[in-house]
């Protein structure tokens, strides 16, 4: 199965109706009534080699999987001609000077609200986090007052607040009032040792949970969870660079220089959207050379999800799955997590090894159903007593498609 989104925006600028956001009770975005997983880029291009967003780049995007960019002004129509969607900026309230500022956001909401690709608006960036203090960027106040205005002149576009991964449940909660889609943007992908730099603490890392493995990602997805409550959407800001690129090239050490992997970059993709993310979107990609290992992995994964975007869009199923594990030697901390979706007679077991260490298990609960394949790898499991039984590598990811 292949995404169909460009299908729904194939149509010229200047003839296609606006798109209408909205979300489900589980979360799930709908764009003019269609539950939509959203697989998103903060870029379209690179500053190496392609700075400036192109027809091409945006093409690229949408063949590899991609639904939505962020984009402004020209950029929008660029978009669009792709079958892409776009998110663009509507702005806040300055609490000192609320006249001026409430006049630029209907400035900036009212230059895009009636545009064929336009999806989503976007608040500020990382508002209750400013780098090591306590003290909030921006209030909630400025967010909370500048949504009503946004809504009025634009109830068919979704705002959307990312958070840093920092900040108590209960002050990102505060933002609610003034957002619909909560996220937050995590890059756990890190060599160690590097230089004490913005947007990371004294360690050196960017996340501050006692977990620091690849796994951290779907904690904090669950944390964000908290934050948004069952029904509002969250999505996930996936790693796309090397964190020693962000430094200046003559400050640059080349052994710091370490991308995800297409692997790594997997498993954070899965298990986010194991945990409860209803979409994904990767930033730092405009500081990553393209062509590259790195930026031909992303592109790889995001044409994987985008390829079950069906089964993910669908709601949760009512199937009871447990584990029971085979003993390798090792202990087991967290394990096989996993997702099941039901879609079009077939049920679909998304499942990531959250753990440092290999495991094996066999999964069960799944009566009823009697053959199994194990998607983009190219083999099959039996399905004895109700069950499976597979082996993980460390931080893995396995999909099944089950068959009655």
């Amino acid at each position: 199965m292949t995404v169909a989104m460009p299908a729904l925006f194939a149509a010229g600028a200047a003839q296609a109706a606006p798109l209408a956001t909205a979300y489900d009770d589980d979360g799930a975005i709908t764009v003019n009534g269609k539950r939509t997983l959203i697989l998103g880029s903060y870029y379209a291009g690179n500053k190496y080699t392609a700075p400036e967003p192109t027809a091409e780049l945006y093409a690229e995007l949408a063949e590899a999987g991609f639904n939505l960019v962020r984009a402004n002004g020209a950029n929008l129509d660029l978009a669009h001609a792709a079958g892409l969607m776009t998110w663009t900026d509507a702005g806040t309230i300055k609490l000192d000077d609320r006249e001026k500022s409430a006049q630029a956001i209907r400035d900036n909401v009212n230059a895009v609200k009636d545009h064929p690709s336009v999806a989503f608006l976007e608040t500020v960036d990382e508002p209750a986090w400013t780098w090591m203090k306590a003290e909030a960027r921006i209030p909630a106040q400025a967010l909370a007052e500048a949504y009503p205005i946004i809504k009025e002149l634009d109830p068919n576009h979704l705002l959307y607040t990312n958070h840093a991964p920092t900040n108590l449940v209960r002050t990102l909660q505060e933002y609610n009032a003034g957002t619909d889609i909560v996220a937050v943007d995590i890059y756990p992908v890190n060599p160690g040792g590097l230089k004490h730099s913005y947007a990371l603490f004294e360690d050196a890392l960017q996340g501050d949970l006692n977990n620091t493995y690849l796994s951290q990602v779907g904690e904090y997805t669950e944390k964000m969870r908290r934050v948004a409550g069952p029904n509002r959407p969250v999505f996930m800001v996936l790693q796309g660079f090397a964190w020693e690129m962000l430094t200046d090239e003559g400050e640059r050490r080349q052994e710091k220089i370490l991308y995800p992997t297409y692997e790594e970059s997997r498993f954070m993709a899965f298990q986010s959207l194991i945990k409860g993310a209803n979409g994904l979107i990767y930033w730092g990609t405009f500081f990553t050379p393209q062509p590259s290992d790195c930026w031909t992995g992303i592109k790889r994964v995001v044409r994987e999800v985008a390829d079950l975007a069906g089964p993910l869009a669908e709601r949760t199923a009512d199937v009871t799955l447990s584990a029971d594990y085979h003993e390798l030697g090792r202990s087991v901390d967290d394990g096989v997590q996993w997702l099941v979706k039901a879609h079009q007679d077939k049920l679909y077991v998304f499942t990531c090894n959250a753990d440092k260490n290999p495991c094996k298990a066999t999964l069960s609960g799944l009566g009823g159903w009697t053959s199994c394949r194990v998607l983009n790898e190219d083999r099959a499991l039996p399905v004895e007593n109700g069950g499976i039984t597979d082996t993980w590598r460390r931080f893995d990811v396995h999909i099944y498609e089950l068959s009655r």
